[in-house]
């Protein structure tokens, strides 16, 4: 019974926790947003459902095409700047992204210390 015990309480101790206190970081939106052509930015901005963690949470962006060269290698572009303020994460380019296509990869870190990843493409005119 003893030993019953000991493996009752520590679940239901667990189960009486808020349920936010486990909560995963979602992408709820994002400027450029998925599969949007946009003119040129000079800042893009995810928002998630989480204060995301600052020093564990970024982006990896990529161009992926280039109009008027075929067969363009992927180029990571490098350089710029990333803030989290709560919910929001902030990239500042150095200057404008040039006509192409992108993509965006993201990780965020909220409170729970998981490490949550998404991607998406975005184009610029």
């Amino acid at each position: 019974m003893r030993r019953l015990a000991l493996f009752v309480a520590p679940a239901l101790a667990m189960l009486a926790l808020p349920g936010a206190a486990f909560a995963h970081p979602k992408l709820l939106s994002s400027n450029p947003a998925a599969d949007t052509a946009v003119a040129k930015p000079t800042k893009l901005t995810l928002t998630f459902s989480e204060t995301l963690v600052a020093p564990l949470s970024g982006i990896e962006l990529v161009m992926t095409g280039m109009p008027g060269m075929a067969n363009h290698a992927p180029m990571p572009i490098k350089g710029f700047a990333t803030a989290v303020a709560g919910k929001v994460l902030t990239v500042t380019l150095p200057r404008a992204l040039p006509a192409g296509s992108y993509q965006l990869k993201w990780h965020a870190v909220a409170g729970d210390q998981h490490r949550i990843e998404g991607q998406y493409a975005f184009t610029v005119r």
